[in-house]
């Protein structure tokens, strides 16, 4: 049988990861030899969907069981639909929880029992020198990211993501949108830590996707001044097809056939699938403009 773990390490000795979508890695294991393969989670840092993303890569590597920490709805979702079985509050060493699962020990779960996004919010399990679980605090140290009281422009409150103190400056929801940029880098500090040039390349693409999506709320709130009607516009040449933007619409405005397709009788134009989307493949714009 093949079954799949989160783990916050790349070995059964590591511990497993409270998270599904934004765990470290993704053990893969086959519970007849025990032999495994290690898979570095490569949706870590998406700003939204990283649950669905993740359970589909799950689903490809043929996998009939998931255990886990906590699974949110979208991502059970599509567990459901493979027919892959979760187990969710596993916790303590990999290669113990993979023992008592072929012990009988853990039923299924029936249901998600997080809320959408909770590995947004949840701080991860990382392996320590002593190979006990450990807290990973959040902007302390390389690899963690910090919130802090932001200071972009504008005057209003944003969350800054920066290493070390956590003290970045953030966006600011003012009248202007605008990111800071992150501290440098020196290279031969990188060459020193390869981890460390694998989070920075996945923190530029999350603030390369935060801008993204501010420049599409700066505009959704010129429209909104001027009184113009404004839906959710498909940039073809971005849609996977991911379903997201139809999971999080409360209109159910949005219908996937190969990729998105928008009903503009249907839409509000409240943009939650601009912001939860994976690619920035969704656009607020006036009917007129498409």
């Amino acid at each position: 049988m093949k079954i799949a773990v989160t783990s916050a390490g790349p070995t059964l000795d590591d511990n497993v990861e409270s998270r599904f979508g934004r765990c470290a890695y993704f053990l893969i294991i086959d519970t007849d030899t025990m032999q495994f393969e290690a898979i570095e989670n490569p949706n870590i840092a998406l700003g939204g969907g990283a649950g669905i993303q993740s359970a589909q890569l799950m689903s490809e590597k043929g996998v009939t069981t998931i255990l886990t920490g906590n699974c949110g709805p979208n991502a059970f979702n599509v567990f459901g639909q493979a027919g892959i079985q979760v187990i969710v509050g596993v916790n303590g060493i990999v290669g113990n929880a993979v023992e008592q699962f072929k012990a009988g020990g853990f039923s299924s779960a029936s249901a998600p029992n997080v809320a959408s996004h909770f590995g947004m919010n949840a701080t991860p399990t990382v392996p320590t020198a002593t190979g006990q679980p450990g807290i990973n605090p959040m902007g302390q140290g390389v690899g963690g990211a910090g919130f802090g009281m932001g200071g972009g422009r504008g005057g209003g409150m944003g969350r800054g993501m920066g290493r070390g103190g956590g003290r970045g400056r953030g966006m600011g929801m003012g009248g202007f949108f605008g990111m800071s940029s992150f501290p440098g880098t020196s290279t031969s500090a990188a060459a020193a830590n390869p981890d460390s040039v694998q989070e920075i390349e996945a923190l530029k693409q999350q603030a390369q996707q935060l801008e993204e999506q501010n420049q599409q709320i700066a505009r959704r709130i010129a429209e909104l001044q001027t009184g113009q009607q404004s839906i959710a516009v498909v940039l073809p040449e971005k849609c996977i097809g991911c379903g997201i933007c139809a999971d999080v619409c409360p209109a159910d405005a949005i219908k996937v056939n190969g990729q998105a397709v928008v009903q503009p009788a249907l839409c509000t134009g409240c943009g939650r699938c601009v912001s939860e989307c994976p690619n920035g493949a969704i656009i607020l714009a006036s009917p007129k403009k498409q």
